[in-house]
């Protein structure tokens, strides 16, 4: 079988997966790290009346989600008139 992506196309595709995959580990780790694995030791900085580690897992990993949408957004609009292929 032909390959018949030009090596344009590989470059994009391959800076749209290594953002996506940087910005999934971004939210994972803010999400379940910060949330969840590292709340014993974040217990002990208060937020708002609420230990750091409760905090993340409420509202800093759904405010962090918020952020990497429009980070998102902003650098796949960059990338694609990089690359010529905007709407």
């Amino acid at each position: 079988m032909v390959d018949k992506r030009s090596e344009k196309d590989k470059a994009y595709w391959a800076v749209n997966l290594r953002l996506t995959i940087i910005i999934l580990l971004i939210w994972a780790t803010v999400s379940v790290g910060f949330g969840i694995l590292l709340r014993p030791m974040l217990m002990g900085i208060s937020v708002g009346g609420a230990d750091l580690g409760f905090w993340f897992a409420q509202q800093g990993s759904i405010l962090t989600f918020l952020g990497l949408i429009f980070f998102y957004a902003i650098r796949m609009n960059k990338l694609d008139k990089d690359f010529g292929v905007e709407d």
